[in-house]
This record gives structure tokens, sequence and C-alpha cells, in this order.
């Protein structure tokens, strides 16, 4: 046999060396070491040191990644249900999903397998929100702030409340008025009274002409009964439409507590300014509504739409406890639910009460809701275009070097009233 040179039995050698740390087998090892000894001549307790030596050469081996366990299939129903439920955040969305997954598919709302439906049963929160990441890129929402000023009477006859709530009552409820003045503040325009229970956070709204007091009253006294629980306490800001003698007297002759927060202070008022956003500004927008055809179609989305889907289907977080760790606040929040949830699990409702609010909940489909409210919002915008381009409207009375910018958010709900100056 012809010898190998040095150079082409050192390439011999790691040909059969990758060979020798791939074999599984004792065997294999075996014949390996034969062949090379065999045909190389070198002494067998030289090569064995020598194949062990140094470091393991790298091994081109194909690793088998982790299976992916929810797929394409499991994130496009997830980005339906998303939209279906107006875009809240994983914690929020996980305990609906495991409750109207079922029912969706029943109502023929969305199209899954039985395997999809377990796995969107089965998602975490941290998952689902990985999942959507780039759906919420995608649909980023421009924030604006509103600008209602507070007023100032009758002050003494009521007392101060700041954050102090019993969270564990229903019946709680914080009141505040949304305006709706476009980019003046001059005339007569539509204000929202917007009201919301602490414990459960159940929302109703009514859109009234100006702020007087009688339209104030006559509002609330409107959301009250229609609530599925009794008031107990009422708290609003400083302003003269809550503030005064009117409903002052009225909340003492029903036995409701009447609190106010401080001049100034919103975080006083943090329960429903909340809902303010969450619930009228995101909605509506941030134009000026001034007409009775605009005032019917707005209570027209408050009463038959948009509360029953907010507290049907819209879970909130409360926070149940917080403890500073050194130089950090640690917050503890539970399980997002809707606020009909909460109010059925409180036990604080009459079984007449419960059976209505779960007759109401059967009979609701919230995809077709969540329609409705988008068709009632396309609506409202051409009543206000109409408006605008009224003979009757004096140009010369808007304000000089001002307008109002309407954009679209990225989906099909419209948002509006950006002001330019």
């Amino acid at each position: 046999m012809e010898e190998m040179s040095m150079e082409a039995r050192e390439q011999y050698f790691k040909v059969l060396r990758k060979k020798y740390w791939a074999a599984k087998e004792r065997k294999e090892k075996t014949r390996i070491l034969d062949e090379y000894c065999a045909n190389t001549g070198q002494n067998r307790k030289y090569v064995i040191t020598k194949m062990l030596s140094d470091v393991r050469p790298k091994l081109k081996v194909m690793r088998k990644g982790k299976p992916v366990k929810y797929g394409g299939e499991v994130t496009a129903v997830l980005v339906e249900l998303w939209k279906i439920f107006d875009y809240p955040c994983g914690e929020r969305l996980k305990p609906v999903i495991e409750i109207e997954v079922d029912r969706l598919r029943q109502m023929k709302e969305i199209q899954c397998s039985d395997e999809t439906a377990q796995k969107l049963k089965e998602i975490s929160s941290a998952t689902i929100d990985r999942k959507l990441r780039r759906e919420k890129e995608l649909s980023n929402r421009l924030r604006m702030k509103g600008n209602p000023r507070p007023g100032d009477q009758l002050k003494r006859k009521i007392a101060i409340r700041l954050t102090e709530w019993d969270i564990s009552e229903v019946g709680n409820v914080e009141v505040d008025l949304v305006f709706h003045c476009g980019s003046s503040t001059s005339g007569e325009f539509l204000n929202t009274v917007s009201t919301t229970d602490i414990y459960s956070g159940w929302w109703d709204g009514l859109a009234i002409m100006g702020k007087s007091q009688d339209a104030t009253f006559q509002a609330l006294k409107r959301i009250r009964s229609k609530n599925p629980f009794e008031w107990k306490a009422l708290d609003s800001d400083n302003g003269s439409e809550f503030i005064n003698e009117v409903l002052y007297k009225y909340c003492r002759r029903e036995g409701i507590e009447f609190t106010r927060s401080r001049p100034g202070r919103k975080n006083d008022n943090a329960y429903i300014e909340e809902k303010n956003w969450t619930h009228v500004r995101k909605v509506v927008g941030y134009l000026r509504y001034d007409t009775p055809s605009e005032q019917m179609i707005i209570n027209k989305l408050y009463q038959q739409e948009l509360s029953l889907y907010k507290n049907f289907f819209q879970p909130v977080i409360k926070l149940i406890k917080k403890e500073r760790v050194g130089g950090k606040i640690k917050r503890k929040y539970d399980k997002a639910k809707t606020p009909y949830q909460r109010l059925i699990e409180s036990g604080q409702l009459s079984e007449q009460a419960k059976l209505q609010l779960e007759a109401i909940y059967l009979s609701l489909n919230p995809a077709e809701l969540k329609r409705r409210i988008d068709t009632t919002l396309h609506e409202l915008f051409d009543t206000y275009q109409t408006k605008k381009r009224s003979p009757d409207i004096d140009p010369h009375k808007k304000v000089q070097g001002r307008s109002v910018r309407f954009y679209y958010d990225g989906r099909t709900n419209l948002r509006s009233g950006v002001l330019m100056i």
C-alpha cells in the first residue's frame, strides 16, 4: 500500500474525527478507529488519544426548534376578536375570549376549528399581547386632551371627597360633564353627562344641550332610572351644573350622599375621568356638536349600543393593593372582568335585576353591536358635514385662525377634532 503523505493523513483524520464524534454506537466508533489505523499504520492508542484531544469538533447538526403552539390560524382569529372587543390589552381580552368565543362561533361572527377555539381559551395574556404587537403598532391611536373648566357655587354645603371610596360596595357613582364645543366654547353646544359606578365600572351617558342645572338634573335622573343598582353616593367636580340647590336637595331627599372634589384636582375624580376618555372622547371625538339631530344620534349611540357594548363586553381591571418596595410602588391588580360580570358576582343586586341583566346579555351579539356603533358614528359624521355645508351657517362667525381637522385612526372608527392655530 502506498504510504500517505502527512498532509493527506491529516485531512483524512479530520474527516474521520467528525464521523467518530457523530457516531452514537460504540461499534461504529470501533469501526472508524480500525479503518484509520489500517489505512495509515499508526498506533491505535495514539489515534484514540488524538481523537479525544483538544475540543470536540463543531458538528453541523440541524437543531429542531420548539414547536409553535399558536400559529397563524390562532393569530388571525385573535385579531378578529381584538377588533370585535374594541382593541383591549391582553389582560382584558383573555377573560372575554374564554367566555365569548363559543358564542361568537355559534353566531358565525368568527370561523375557526374546535382545536383553534380551544387554543384561544388556553392562550395567556402575555402571548396575546405578543401576537397582537404588529397589529397594535399599525393602529396606534392619536390621543388628545379636553379642556372643561370647573365652576364654583354653593361649595360650603357639600363635603369634599378625595379617593377614599369603599370599592367593595355597589352604588358609589362619580359624574362629570364632557364638552362637545369643538374649537370654541361660545354659544350653546352639546355636553355628555357621564357617570360610572366605582365598584363595577358600569358606565352610562346622556347628551344634553347646554349645561343648565335643570338639563343636567333631568339627565342624572334618567341615568339613575336605567342603572341596574341603587345609588348610594354621588361625587362630582365643582361645576355649577352639579353644585346647585336642585341636585343637593334631591340627593338629601333620596338618601344619596353628595360629595365633590377639590377645585382643579382631576385625580379626585379619577374613575370618571378615565371613562370620559375611553367611552366618550375616543368614540365621538372633539368636534362641535350643537344641533338636535346630532344630539339624537349621540343619545341613540349611548343608550342603544355603546352602553351595552362597554358594560357587557369591555373588561376592566381593578387595583387590589399597592405597596412601596424600596424606591418603587408595587401594584397588584385583579383579573379583568366586565362591569356586567362584576355586578352579577357582587351579590348586591336584587334577584330581578340579575335576571334582567342575564336576559339582556344572552340577547346581545358583540360583533353586531360593534358594527352598529361604527354605522352610527359615520351617520354622526355625515350629519356634521351636512351641517357645515349648510348656507344658514355664517362663516364670518367662526373663530379667526382656527380650524378643525378630521382623521381616521387606521380602523373603521372615525376620530376627529384636532385644533389647529
